[in-house]
């Protein structure tokens, strides 16, 4: 736990005083009862059975005042706290080595089921996007709450060649910042800053799907210059990046996660696919797909998010559980001064109600 307003810490300094007041008020009424000539009369005023509760309304007064101090300095601590993210990107990796068979029935299929299940647990105010990337990326459906919008836009994945991982990064980001003058047909002069040359290959997405024409191009950089935030510190939104192989085209993965980075949005990547790779026909060529563990780390650790890898159908389900459970979720340090402020009002209304039904008066 911490203080936000750590100096009003001092006032503590006050308890003493006051035991020492209370101290010197109870041998102040005892000098004054010497006075009386009998003593017996003296006890008989105050009743049977006072002694030791007349000292208790005061010690629950004096552990209110204490406890109110300790608000007063605002405490705050890490809590569970139900997330404030309203979007979630599902970036997904659709090449063509995701017809690979080491995962059953396939990469593919097992990618599409889990994603529909992750969306499935997502609370209902939560929008998903889905972005598809091979050796281009598109947004294949615009953030919704609309559950069968995202599954028909994740049943109409259509495989291509290539890996475009930074141009998976890249769509999810300006996905999330539509406002942002993203340079989105690759003219930009200042994309050779970051590292991020223009895509290469096919732009691919269901015809006539929402996102039609929306990302057609190749988005590098914001035309003009960002400041700037915190890795991390966007509570909004989160990208969610699944892929099962190396870049093989566009722009620098490693600098598009950066550049998520600057704008404060957490990536978690998520390799998939065994250990050894499998050997994939695709379009009258042969390849094998192995995971690039150490880019999707990267692009993880630029953004303040996490890698995942995920070895078979039944880990991918198990990482996307925990990625739920991080997302509806998240622990951030809080203040919780009204606890300390409600148990002080409790103990100060304890006090003032004991002492009435004892003595018949707040003293």
């Amino acid at each position: 736990m911490t203080f936000i307003w750590m100096d009003m810490l001092w006032l503590l300094l006050l308890v003493p005083l006051l035991i020492g007041a209370y101290i010197w008020l109870l041998r102040r009424r005892k000098k004054a009862a010497l006075r009386y000539a009998n003593l017996a009369i003296v006890k008989q005023a105050m009743g049977k059975g006072v002694g030791w509760r007349r000292h208790v309304p005061p010690l629950l007064l004096l552990a209110a005042v204490t406890v109110l101090i300790v608000a007063v300095a605002r405490p705050a601590a890490v809590v569970e706290l139900a997330s404030s993210r309203a979007t979630v990107i599902l970036s997904m990796d659709v090449s063509g080595s995701m017809r690979a068979r080491d995962v059953e029935p396939s990469r593919m299929v097992a990618a599409q089921e889990a994603a529909k299940e992750f969306i499935r647990k997502q609370p209902a105010d939560v929008q998903v996007g889905i972005v598809a990337f091979a050796s281009a990326a598109v947004l294949v459906q615009a953030p919704t709450i609309d559950r069968e919008a995202l599954y028909q836009a994740i049943n109409s994945f259509d495989l291509r060649r290539g890996t475009a991982v930074g141009s998976g990064v890249l769509v999810a980001l300006a996905t999330i910042f539509p406002d942002q003058n993203f340079d989105l047909d690759g003219s930009g002069n200042q994309r050779d800053q970051l590292g991020l040359p223009s895509f290469g290959g096919e732009r691919f997405g269901a015809p006539g799907s929402a996102a039609d024409g929306l990302l057609s191009g190749t988005p590098t950089m914001p035309a003009e210059k960002h400041m700037p935030v915190e890795p991390g510190s966007y509570d909004s939104a989160v990208v969610i990046l699944l892929t099962d192989g190396a870049t093989t085209t566009g722009p620098d993965p490693v600098a598009a996660g950066r550049l998520a980075g600057d704008y404060g949005v957490k990536v978690f990547t998520v390799g998939f696919g065994s250990a050894s790779g499998d050997v994939v026909d695709f379009g009258g060529r042969s390849m094998r797909a192995q995971l690039d563990a150490t880019t999707l780390q990267a692009i993880a650790d630029a953004t303040e998010g996490e890698y995942y890898e995920a070895t078979s159908a039944s880990d991918l389900a198990g990482v996307y559980d925990s990625l739920s459970t991080r997302l509806i979720s998240e622990r951030k340090l809080t203040e919780i001064a009204f606890i300390f402020a409600g148990v002080g009002a409790l103990l100060a209304m304890a006090a003032a109600g004991l002492s009435m039904l004892w003595f018949g008066r707040i003293a």
